[in-house]
């Protein structure tokens, strides 16, 4: 139907916008300037204490500065309301009392007929209902009592009961004046594929009629009472009224809960959500038979920025927990946001409330798990990152799917999130002093065949006797080289955060061995401040042997102090891969070693260690070191110097 723009322009003049949206909030009259139309109050689109929805009445329009919701009075009735345009329009003309344009004859005719529509399908509930009444029922009505629900639930709920009888519904239809092609184009009876008279569609099932936002009823759910029925849940087909992908069950009553500050529930299925809503969980909601579509989660969407999915802990919630994350992360971001509750192995939401009370259910929805969590879960849980491959791949797929998030924003603080359970598991892979390695395993940890792992450089078993080894001293011992100039490097990063995006990819490389370090290092790079990052900021601060002079601190240019951390992390990363070429030859020629060529091993780590000053020297002397000790320990495993020449 095409409306002309005076006459919408007319009826925004004639209606005050805070008239029709005062049907819905309770306008802040402190903040509100009533005689301009200025007005303010909590948003009904999202939870909030604070008046941050505002009303202008002179400019017809409304704004949320929390959620960004923003429209005009028809817009508001399609989003609070779920009305469609035409809907929206003829009921704001109504109000102003203005004759709503001249249809099309073919227009008016669709309206007429989903009309007469939706008075069927309200006869077929009161239809339903009555039937659980009747002796027909008994099995029925002992079923809901053994679920828990009295009279007053199926009053609440609408339940009906539908008798094991293929016409008995139709034919009651009939006799209220619906024709047999309406009956079956509403989904109520169907026809057989060789033809013949139409059959009801809903046969021995206890019945629960599913409605729109508007309250209106536009399909059924039916629920078999037979063990043996083919399917246990039937739904309505898809009908002019009715859309399983674009409906929620339980809709209207929820978003009225929401709007009073509770939290949107989506549960599996009708009894659940019976189940939440009767143990005080009003804004409960389920699909309609399918996994969650796209337009189902926009509909949520519209009730509250952050609903909890709380899915059955078997494994078909935790499949559906999958397949939703491909599903929202290409529609997340500020407002548009999920989190999940996964319940007890073998338990729905209504056999948890049954069995420990309305309690358990509340503190499973308090501990509440977002998305990113369940992104990592669904690619870490149960695997093993013991090699560059696997951790690769796992990169690999992260990334894939954090650059499928439209909004830069949100992507960026995933990919914070992310960088930081990484480091969480792959930090004990890293030896240290007191903590040996692990293999990146992402399960239960000490599971067998992924203990702890042999310290690289570990001497086997001598060949024969040999005097007692000195160990080589680890590379980060305090005082060393490498540790002033880790510590160097982290100190000018916290007194000049502005450096830390350009060096992100070198500081995550860094993974000090020092908890305290990886603490700040950790607050450096997500933003961060944590006690044991202050905690090893002030030892920096107060370490003298670290080099920094009061100018390359208070230093204005800030090019020149980039230009100084970089040249630290260059004689970093030079000297720690030094450090890892000397262990892994060391560990190549372990147990064929003689005494001679380890205590030769030992004067070099020794030579290396006296050589270490406080002062930073030139990097390119170090360069130079390393390529001279490349060459010499390539000789030496090229001349095979650990074998013993034969006897003659």
């Amino acid at each position: 139907m095409s409306i002309p723009p005076g006459f919408l322009d007319e009826l925004r003049n004639r209606v005050p916008i805070s008239r029709v949206i005062g049907r819905k909030v309770v306008w802040d009259l402190r903040k509100s300037n009533q005689a301009k139309g200025d007005w303010w109050a909590p948003c009904p689109f999202h939870q909030e204490k604070s008046a941050s929805f505002h009303c202008d009445d002179q400019k017809g329009y409304y704004y949320c500065f929390g959620c960004q919701a923003k429209g005009d009075a028809i817009g508001f009735l399609r989003e609070a309301e779920g009305l469609d345009f035409i809907e929206a329009v003829r009921l704001l003309a109504a109000e102003a009392g203005m004759q709503m344009p001249e249809a099309d004859p073919r227009a008016r005719e669709r309206s007429d007929r989903h009309s007469r529509l939706f008075q069927l399908t309200e006869a077929a509930c009161r239809w339903f209902r009555l039937q659980l009444q009747t002796g027909a029922a008994a099995a029925a009505r002992d079923y809901l009592a053994r679920r828990g629900l009295d009279e007053a639930a199926w009053a609440r709920f609408e339940i009906g009961f539908a008798p094991d009888s293929r016409h008995a519904l139709t034919a009651a239809l009939r006799e209220k004046g619906f024709d047999e092609a309406m009956i079956v184009e509403a989904g109520i009876s169907a026809r057989p594929e060789g033809g013949g008279a139409a059959y009801d569609r809903f046969r021995d099932r206890i019945v629960f009629p599913i409605r729109d936002a508007r309250d209106r009823c536009i399909g059924f759910g039916g629920r078999a009472m037979n063990p043996d029925a083919r399917a246990k849940y039937l739904n309505s087909p898809e009908t002019p009224l009715f859309d399983k992908g674009r409906n929620l069950y339980h809709l209207g009553p929820a978003r009225a809960a929401v709007a009073k500050g509770q939290r949107l529930i989506v549960a599996e299925g009708y009894m659940d959500v019976i189940a939440l809503v009767r143990a005080g969980f009003e804004g409960a909601v389920a699909p309609l038979g399918t996994a969650i579509t796209e337009d189902q989660l926009r509909l949520m969407w519209r009730v509250s920025p952050e609903p909890v999915i709380a899915l059955d802990g078997d494994a078909a919630g935790q499949r559906a927990a999958q397949r939703l994350i491909d599903l929202a992360l290409p529609m997340t971001g500020p407002g548009q946001a999920l989190r999940f509750v996964v319940l007890p192995a073998g338990q729905d939401p209504d056999d948890l409330i049954r069995a420990a009370g309305p309690g358990a259910m509340a503190a499973l929805l308090a501990q509440a798990r977002p998305l990113v969590d369940l992104l990592w879960a669904r690619e870490t849980e149960g695997q093993v990152f013991d090699s560059p491959e696997r951790k690769a791949a796992l990169d690999r797929r992260l990334n894939e799917a954090i650059a499928r998030i439209p909004d830069e924003l949100t992507r960026r603080h995933y990919a914070d999130e992310i960088r930081a359970k990484r480091r969480g598991l792959f930090e004990a892979d890293r030896p240290g002093p007191g903590r040996p390695g692990r293999s990146g395993r992402a399960g239960r940890p000490g599971a067998a065949g992924h203990g702890p792992a042999r310290r690289v450089g570990a001497s086997r078993a001598p060949h024969g006797p040999r005097p007692p080894a000195t160990p080589i001293q680890p590379v980060s011992a305090p005082q060393s080289g490498e540790w002033l100039l880790e510590g160097a490097s982290l100190l000018i990063c916290a007194l000049r955060p502005a450096l830390v995006a350009g060096a992100e990819a070198r500081l995550e490389r860094m993974a000090p061995q020092d908890a305290d370090r990886a603490a700040l290092l950790h607050d450096l790079l997500t933003g961060g401040q944590g006690p044991a990052g202050l905690r090893a900021l002030e030892t920096l601060r107060g370490d003298a042997h670290l080099g920094l002079t009061p100018g390359v601190i208070e230093a204005q240019d800030e090019a020149a102090v980039a230009a100084i951390l970089n040249n630290l992390l260059d004689r970093l990363e030079a000297r720690r891969a030094a450090g890892a070429e000397l262990a892994r030859a060391e560990f190549e020629i372990q147990g064929e070693a003689d005494e001679g060529l380890t205590w030769r091993m030992q004067q070099i780590a020794r030579a290396r260690h006296r050589a270490e000053r406080p002062e930073m020297e030139d990097s390119g002397d170090l360069n130079e070191d390393r390529d001279a000790m490349t060459s010499q320990l390539q000789a030496w495993l090229s001349a095979q110097i650990w074998r013993k020449p034969p006897r003659r």
